[in-house]
């Protein structure tokens, strides 16, 4: 289900949002970002399983994670589908259709979600008469190529204990960027799309996942996932995991 909500005067904004110095008004000043409490006009809730965008629609709008977790994934011509990202709170989905102003990927959501929508008819306007907010959206575009990089990377050189361990250790980066633990989580994605992810198979990730477990590396029960040695496996992830 996928539930649109338009946003009251007395309803949260990206001045007065927890992620603010997480999402689109990063290192921007109060004042600018306060001028972009006007972009920001409806939200969309959505269902786990349901989607925010599907391949082929109108991109006219990126959307700022607010609560929940999302994945991309592609399509191909036999319908086999690709995992490309996993995307948490104050992270932007959908700005891989801006170029042919159409998406070129599915998202949907991993648990009940919700996203901000950012017009990008009403951020050009805005633009207009604050210029930051072009070098923002730079940051944000350079930001996704640089993760696209890295996955090309691991997917190319790294063996698959490696892929697995960066993961985690990426994991647990952005969520203490996000306030929570470190080293305590859930795993809001299956070991198969995790596999998909990464390029292996749901045996290949279950097998890592019981020999790190003997390695006391972890301790996983089901998808609660505790890190016993995150140097460790920073160690034995062998790359950058930011």
């Amino acid at each position: 289900m996928q539930r649109r909500i338009s946003i009251t005067p007395d309803a949260t904004r990206c001045s007065t949002c927890m992620l603010s110095e997480l999402c689109l008004p990063i290192g921007m000043s109060r004042d600018d970002v306060e001028k972009l409490d006007e972009l920001v006009q409806e939200r969309v809730r959505l269902s786990k399983g349901n989607t925010l965008f599907n391949l082929g629609d109108a991109a006219d709008a990126v959307y700022g994670i607010r609560f929940g977790s999302l994945k991309t994934q592609l399509e191909d011509a036999s319908g086999h589908m690709q995992i490309t990202s996993f995307l948490l709170p104050g992270e932007i989905i959908g700005l891989d259709g801006l170029l042919t102003n159409t998406h070129v990927s599915n998202a949907v959501a991993l648990e009940d979600s919700e996203v901000c929508v950012i017009r990008i008819q009403e951020m050009d306007k805005l633009s207009r008469h604050l210029p930051v907010l072009q070098q923002q959206f730079r940051r944000l575009m350079s930001k996704e190529i640089n993760r696209s990089h890295q996955m090309v990377m691991s997917l190319g050189a790294l063996r698959s204990e490696q892929r697995l361990a960066a993961f985690l250790v990426n994991l647990s980066q952005r969520l203490t960027i996000l306030g929570y633990s470190s080293t305590e989580f859930i795993l809001r994605m299956s070991r198969d799309e995790i596999g998909n992810y990464l390029g292996l198979t749901l045996e290949t990730v279950s097998r890592l996942f019981s020999r790190f477990a003997r390695e006391n590396l972890i301790r996983i029960h089901q998808r609660e996932v505790r890190l016993l040695d995150l140097p460790a496996l920073q160690a034995l992830s062998g790359a950058d995991c930011n």
